[in-house]
């Protein structure tokens, strides 16, 4: 389960990663204001999903028993 919480934590540092470098490479900081609000709107629910996703293994991996 240990493995299980660490991909989980690296899951949300890459995806974090990638859309901070998004920002710059795509220039959001200079976009009109509901392109700002879509681009975290996206961050917010590609985040959401990979967190979603780790928490279903973790929580099924802890009903196994396993550690």
């Amino acid at each position: 389960m240990k493995r299980e919480l660490f991909l989980l934590l690296a899951s949300v540092l890459m995806v974090d990663a990638l859309f901070i470098a998004g920002f710059f490479l795509f220039q959001i900081d200079a976009a009109r204001h509901p392109v700002k609000i879509g681009y975290t709107a996206v961050w917010t629910v590609v985040t959401l999903l990979v967190v979603l996703r780790s928490l279903a293994r973790i929580r099924t991996m802890r009903r196994r028993g396993a550690s």
